[in-house]
């Protein structure tokens, strides 16, 4: 619930969108062509692009995407198994995001984290919340907020976002209170909101790595279960071009 300070700012930043638009149709040699319900018209579409832009902003900002990464500069030419079909086709209107899950495996450098976060900014932008984590610091903030109170709050929010975002999952074997926690959110989430997990290591060996073959079994089963799965291959990207950072071109 907005407070009433925030509800105050908000809506002096859109009386002084009005205004600005407002004075700018005023500036314009053009404008006294137009009718009042034209001019008129052009206010309300500026105002709702004004607040469909901040809402975006918003998404991604509390996405925590980080970078520029997005689907149209996906690099297709350098050979890593990834198909530019069933690319497209899950980033038309991001429409997966309602009912599958998306698993990217594949050696380190091939650029996992990088179409993890452009699958993500995707989302947003067709209008779905989403939120990318670490594997490592996605349990270090749930350990943190078991012990300060936050827990339950933590796994609230984690299991209501559009899309869940997990990076490098699996890397390590899961202790005994970060296999439930994964289970809890994988539950949550199941049939419900999508979830997308890259990682180094295949399919097969994440049973292992989580440890618990009940628990295991229950988190593979809601994961794997109706998922897209994107396996990559070939030399880490980062090795082909010297080490250095580079922005990936379709």
């Amino acid at each position: 619930m907005l407070t009433q300070p925030t509800l105050e700012k908000l809506i002096a930043m859109r009386m002084r969108g009005m205004a600005e638009a407002f004075r700018e149709q005023q500036e314009s040699a053009d404008i006294q062509q137009l009718s009042f319900e034209e001019r008129f018209g052009l206010l309300i579409d500026r105002q709702w692009n004004w607040r469909q832009n901040r809402a975006l902003e918003r998404r991604l900002h509390n996405g925590r995407l980080k970078g520029s990464a997005c689907v149209e500069d996906i690099d297709f030419r350098t050979p890593r198994g990834l198909d530019r079909q069933l690319v497209r086709s899950l980033t038309a209107e991001s429409a997966w995001v309602r009912q599958h899950q998306l698993l990217l495996i594949g050696p380190t450098g091939i650029g996992k984290t990088w179409l993890a976060r452009a699958f993500g900014n995707k989302a947003c932008r067709d209008g779905y919340t989403a939120l990318f984590h670490k594997a490592a610091e996605l349990f270090r903030n749930l350990a943190t907020a078991r012990a300060d109170g936050s827990h339950s709050k933590l796994l609230y929010q984690l299991g209501r976002v559009d899309l869940l975002i997990v990076d490098d999952f699996s890397m390590a074997p899961m202790n005994d209170a970060e296999r439930r926690d994964f289970l809890e959110i994988c539950d949550t989430r199941y049939q419900a909101r999508s979830t997308l997990l890259t990682s180094q290591l295949p399919i097969a060996s994440w049973h292992a790595q989580i440890g618990d073959p009940t628990i295991a079994d229950s988190i593979l089963d809601r994961l794997v279960h109706n998922a897209h799965r994107i396996e990559l291959k070939g030399e880490s990207m980062r090795k082909q071009r010297g080490g250095k950072p580079r922005k990936e071109n379709s």
